[in-house]
């Protein structure tokens, strides 16, 4: 339920023991390596070190990296297996991962086989796209019977060529007939964009005919055949288009007898990528000729594995808590309830290291929140479902996981409150009972219907909403005495929980009987004495007349905490909107009545409107659960600007290597 203590790693090595170490640290996966940049400008150290070479390698696997993945999409393009709905790694152990890998000549001549077959196939398509393109260019000629060595004579030219659809050909011919001598033209096709024309005209008549052309809008074309009619130059292609969807056809067969290999190239995939990543963190060591120097962040927890990896080695190390102003990376560690709400805190940002990890605190409200915005028991029951199935279908890793698993959380609520507000698809089982089978069945309410009492709703909502705030305000205050500064703890957010409080206590004398009778005397006086610390205190830090001033006008403040309380609606807002629609599409299924076409509209209206419904107003849940945690909450202490933990780790795609000593 907080942000991982850190601790700085600094550690020189022998050069010779460097790759080796570098392998093992990536299999440890617990060390995030900083970047050398500062020390390299720093003069003291630029005349010992340098800054390792790692870009030859790195392109080197890099290059291989990209044809065994080109080799991966290529069988998955023209292979017969499905992709998944979501993709997943793999678990293999550390030994069956070496060995698929033993006879990697093997792997790298199937890559060069795909690779080939890759070029080649390209080069088909290529000639295919031209062949397409030029029949389709020939298809409006195909009537036309002038041989393409007729179309310049030591006499005689003959041009093809468009003009728009939207001009009249008739005028067109008569224009040009007018304009031109000894021109002969004739509309060899039309259609809904073109008029194709043919020009017979004399050669010493150019400069005319291209003249009242220009004028016209004729836009000459060439078309795509040395000899012959257009007839025969469209039967060649037809022919070419044939051999070459034959080739295409020979060429995707070899590809797919070499699917086979495809679990031997993801794997071998995934050890470039290892190596890629080998020689590219090398990037940020210091080098001499015979040492190399590496500084990063580990958490606290995982220091005596690496101790115990570390001593293996002839190198020198050290490990350090953070300075002050030091920002060591951020890595969250929560509880199994609190962890899929990581997500919500990463979508925002990560907080500050010095900071407070929000997650565990919001947790529950968040999921009482959305299941109250959702509020439907047959939605919550269809959300469970779903993310239970993704999760023994899928083994998921990451934020899919943490979203999964929040989302399974909310749908336990969304349960909940569907069945305190009695709703299971809205008032479906109502609408079915007593138009279906003439007597009216309710489903449950535990505790009220919103719908009917929207006011209970939206004060239930308000105090949930405050309690909330109080929560955050809270958290602010804590900050302040961990950092040694009780008294900003008590004049911050002490001397405001009595202000609010007691103004609670006064008003709520008639609207809660259950108070005792001293409380509201009891609650003004808490409000009188937080107003007058506020006043006293709240300008403490001003200077000069504001001093005296910023108390006073920090009261103003009172109608912020009012909006932040006010937007807390927003539960009843959405409840009552999933509730009411749901009721409409059940209302427009039952005007069928009890009919067979009233039974038809009805599944129809369910099917459509439901669906429609649950996804609408699912999205709307989460949007603005993240909404009142940002805002409302967060905005009353979270430090953010943190940056989340990335060690160097194997970062595999297609295969977790699982140790064997795990």
């Amino acid at each position: 339920m907080a942000i991982a203590k850190m601790k700085k790693l600094t550690l020189i090595g022998l050069s010779r023991e460097k790759e080796a170490l570098i392998k093992e640290l990536m299999s440890l996966g617990v060390v995030q390596i900083s970047e050398q940049d500062a020390r390299l400008s720093d003069e003291s150290w630029s005349n010992v070190v340098r800054k390792d070479d790692a870009e030859t390698a790195s392109v080197k696997w890099e290059t291989e990296l990209e044809r065994v993945d080109n080799a991966l999409k290529l069988i998955d393009r023209f292979g017969d297996s499905k992709k998944p709905l979501i993709s997943e790694r793999k678990a293999i152990q550390t030994q069956e991962f070496e060995d698929a890998l033993v006879k990697e000549y093997e792997i790298r001549r199937d890559v060069l086989k795909l690779t080939r077959l890759s070029r080649k196939l390209a080069h088909v398509l290529l000639a295919e796209n031209r062949a397409n393109i030029a029949r389709m260019s020939l298809l409006p000629w195909k009537e036309y019977d002038i041989p393409a060595e007729q179309f310049a004579t030591k006499a005689t030219r003959v041009w093809q060529g468009v003009v728009p659809a939207g001009n009249d050909s008739a005028d067109f011919l008569r224009i040009l007939a007018d304009k031109t001598q000894y021109t002969d033209a004739e509309v060899v096709h039309t259609d809904s964009e073109q008029h194709y024309i043919s020009i017979l005209f004399l050669a010493e008549e150019l400069d005319a005919v291209q003249a009242a052309l220009r004028d016209l809008g004729f836009n000459r074309i060439a078309l795509p055949m040395a000899e012959g009619a257009v007839g025969e130059a469209l039967a060649e292609l037809e022919q070419e288009l044939a051999d070459i969807d034959a080739q295409k056809e020979d060429l995707i067969g070899k590809i797919r007898e070499l699917k086979d290999c495809e679990p031997k190239l993801k794997l071998y995939h995934d050890e470039l990528v290892m190596r890629r990543d080998c020689a590219a963190i090398r990037d940020k060591f210091l080098v001499t000729d015979s040492t190399f120097y590496l500084d990063g962040w580990f958490p606290r927890i995982a220091e005596d594995k690496l101790k115990a990896l570390l001593t293996r080695y002839t190198c020198h190390f050290e490990t350090a808590d953070p300075e002050q102003d030091e920002q060591p990376p951020v890595l969250l560690l929560n509880g199994k309830l609190a962890e899929p709400f990581e997500a919500v805190t990463k979508l925002y940002s990560f907080p500050d290291y010095w900071g407070i990890d929000a997650t565990a605190f919001f947790a529950l409200p968040y999921a009482l929140f959305f299941g109250m915005m959702l509020s439907d028991a047959a939605y919550g029951l269809l959300l469970m479902g779903i993310t239970y199935f993704v999760k023994k279908k899928f083994t998921l890793e990451g934020m899919m996981k943490q979203l999964i698993d929040m989302f399974f959380f909310c749908g336990v609520f969304t349960l909940f409150w569907g069945l305190m507000f009695g709703s299971f698809f809205g008032d479906l089982i109502t609408v079915v009972s007593s138009t279906f089978f003439g007597r009216t069945v309710n489903f449950p309410t535990l505790w009220f219907n919103p719908v009917e009492e929207p006011m209970t709703l939206l004060i239930f909502s308000y105090a949930l909403g405050l309690l909330h705030i109080l929560l955050a305000m809270g958290l602010g205050g804590y900050m302040s005495i961990r950092d040694g500064q009780p008294l900003d703890a008590l004049f911050d957010v002490g001397f405001w929980y009595m202000l609010i409080i007691g103004l609670l206590l006064f008003m709520g004398a008639g609207m809660v009987p259950a108070l005792p009778a001293g409380a509201p005397l009891f609650g003004k006086w808490m409000a009188i004495a937080g107003t007058l610390g506020i006043i006293c205190t709240a300008g403490r830090h001003n200077k000069g007349i504001t001093r005296i001033t910023g108390g006073f006008t920090s009261l103003y403040d009172i109608t912020g905490y009012l909006s932040d309380v006010l937007s807390y609606s927003r539960l009843l807002a959405l409840g009552l909107a999933t509730g009411v629609i749901s009721s409409v599409f059940n209302t427009l299924g039952a005007l069928g009545g009890p009919t067979l076409t009233g039974v038809i509209l009805m599944i129809i209206a369910f099917s459509i409107g439901h669906p429609y419904n649950f996804a609408i107003n699912a999205l709307g849940s989460f949007v603005h659960s993240c909404r009142l945690q940002y805002v409302e909450f967060f905005g009353k202490f979270y430090q953010s600007g943190g940056v989340g933990f990335a060690p160097f780790c194997e970062n595999t795609k297609y295969f977790k290597i699982i140790k064997e000593e795990q």
